[in-house]
């Protein structure tokens, strides 16, 4: 799909044979086909980045000048929501007074910032000014993710260090074993879309402001300054989410403990009364107690002694 903002903020959904108004500032390419992206190559003279292309990691793949544009490419999170966060790249090329957006996804940013433009009819539209708004977005949404994580954390820290006496303990921790590994996976993906677009607004702020521009400086320091905040805010959840599932697993260790010093003690406390029996069980000829008419009673009493006496013993020493 090819729509385009132009200068008044006006948006245009294009069809195959549309032409691309003069005015049009904003080229967001989601989805796009070949046809879609031939267009959009023609009118800039440049060279659009492959879907392979722009999973590549390395910076001078990522960002780099090429034919008077300025090629970027940031990893985005989308789906944060659910239970398979992604981050897929996105790609920023500036060129010719245009912007061209070029996605496979569909990150939430994208949509808060075009409902702003129809929203508040943004006039004197700029491509740089439209790749700061799409930055501030994006790092707006991060930190959002980041507050849920975070409240979410607390929320399973406490249930963790609760002293409950539930009898499906297992079961629980289970669940916020899982919970752990969700949130831990989602604070990973927003690191790593915080580091592409560090790297990003760096070379952005290098490449596309100037004396002229001021206003993209301004906005680009402010960006810069978020990610800064908010990479410190993720450290600190990292730590966080390592410190409660490391407190996670020794809970479960010592319940499983607790678990075999039973079966421990009670096997031992069996373990006389078993010899008694074993030994009163033999069929030997010659068992004098087998003949005595108290003789029953006197192994059923020695098998009561012995498993008590144990018992007491491991009673005393604090160990039950």
């Amino acid at each position: 799909m090819l729509q385009c903002y132009d200068t008044q903020g006006r948006r245009h959904l294009l069809g195959p044979e549309e032409p691309i108004g003069p005015d049009a500032v904003w080229l967001d390419l989601h989805v796009p086909n070949r046809d879609e992206v031939r267009r959009v190559e023609a009118l800039l003279g440049i060279e659009m980045p492959t879907v392979e292309e722009m999973a590549e990691i390395e910076v001078s793949s990522r960002l780099y000048r090429e034919d008077d544009a300025v090629f970027m490419t940031a990893s985005v999170l989308s789906k944060s929501e659910g239970e398979a966060p992604t981050s897929q790249a996105v790609s920023f090329v500036v060129g010719k007074g245009r912007l061209v957006t070029l996605r496979h996804s569909e990150p939430k940013p994208f949509q808060t910032y075009c409902q702003n433009i129809l929203r508040h009819h943004e006039t004197n539209l700029t491509a740089e000014l439209v790749l700061a708004g799409l930055l501030d977005a994006i790092v707006d949404r991060l930190a959002d993710i980041l507050e849920t994580a975070s409240a979410e954390m607390d929320r399973i820290s406490g249930e963790t260090f609760a002293r409950s006496r539930n009898l499906n303990r297992v079961r629980d921790y289970s669940e916020i074993l899982g919970r752990i590994g969700r949130c831990g996976n989602l604070i990973a993906k927003v690191k790593e879309s915080l580091v592409s677009l560090g790297r990003l607004v760096a070379f952005a702020s290098l490449t596309l402001t100037g004396k002229s521009n001021k206003a993209l400086t301004s906005r680009l320091k402010t960006v810069a300054r978020d990610i800064v905040s908010l990479n410190d805010h993720v450290n600190y959840l990292s730590n966080n989410v390592t410190f409660v599932l490391d407190a996670t697993l020794g809970f479960i260790s010592i319940e499983q403990s607790a678990i075999i010093k039973i079966f421990s003690v009670v096997t031992f406390i069996f373990l006389p009364p078993t010899l008694v029996a074993s030994i009163y069980g033999m069929n030997f000829r010659v068992m004098p107690e087998l003949d005595w008419s108290f003789g029953y009673p006197m192994a059923l009493g020695l098998m009561v002694v012995s498993a008590v006496l144990p018992w007491l013993f491991f009673k005393r020493r604090g160990w039950l």
